[in-house]
């Protein structure tokens, strides 16, 4: 598989996509036609343009999935697909609703290139248990696509040693998901990425990722980290630790 799995699209001071823009025209194809999945956001028409915008400046031709009869077959017409960030629930709940789970899955395992940044990087891993989200509505399953066989956390935030917030870090939430679940959870600051070519992993971006396991304490992953290990994943769900 040829994956792009961006923690965010979106960086503090820059434009749409600016800050990985290099790196997002060197993986799509020259002159690609790209299906662009909006359903993370409610105005599927304004969330497209946007990434036409940033895009087909660089000879990328965008055409949302919602703009095709049949979303699902938008896929058949293009050189790669890209789903976009908002709230994971809705996403997810979308690709069930249209068919693109099974068609965005089984297109990809067959050769077509995928990005997603933030939800679509949620996307890529067996399941939805490791989103930042809010649950605002209720999809079918948690049984994401299934690209990877192991946890995304896009947007991942070390806890802040000055704040007066009580609530649970990121990291303590990780840690309850590893209390009931065997899998590893890489995190992704904003500013990095994660880049798959066939059986290759490795961590890219302008910060290093932190990777959480169950049996272990959290490990610093610098960019360019190969991470190719992971893709041997053998998930357990609903292992709660003895």
């Amino acid at each position: 598989m040829n994956l792009l799995l961006l923690s965010n699209s979106t960086q503090y001071g820059r434009g749409y996509l600016e800050h990985a823009l290099d790196t997002v025209t060197a993986f799509l194809p020259a002159g690609a036609r790209l299906a662009f999945v909006p359903y993370a956001l409610a105005d599927h028409d304004t969330y497209t343009a946007r990434v036409r915008g940033a895009l087909e400046p660089a000879g990328i031709t965008v055409r949302g999935v919602h703009e095709h009869a049949t979303p699902a077959a938008a896929l058949q017409e293009s050189d790669a697909v890209f789903i976009g960030g908002g709230n994971s629930f809705r996403l997810l709940s979308a690709l069930y609703r249209t068919g693109l789970r099974e068609a965005v899955a089984d297109a990809v395992r067959a050769g077509l290139p995928y990005m997603g940044a933030s939800a679509g990087t949620n996307m890529a891993a067996p399941t939805l248990r490791t989103t930042n989200d809010m649950p605002i509505v209720q999809p079918p399953s948690f049984e994401t696509l299934g690209l990877v066989p192991f946890q995304i956390n896009p947007h991942y935030l070390d806890p802040d040693p000055a704040s007066t917030h009580k609530g649970e870090t990121r990291e303590e939430r990780l840690t309850e998901f590893l209390e009931e679940n065997d899998v590893p959870v890489l995190g992704l600051r904003e500013g990095s990425w994660l880049r798959v070519e066939d059986e290759a992993a490795r961590v890219e971006g302008a910060r290093p990722a932190r990777l959480f396991t169950r049996d272990g304490a959290p490990q610093e992953l610098a960019a360019g980290t190969d991470v190719s290990w992971l893709l041997r994943t053998e998930p357990r769900f609903d292992a709660p630790a003895r």
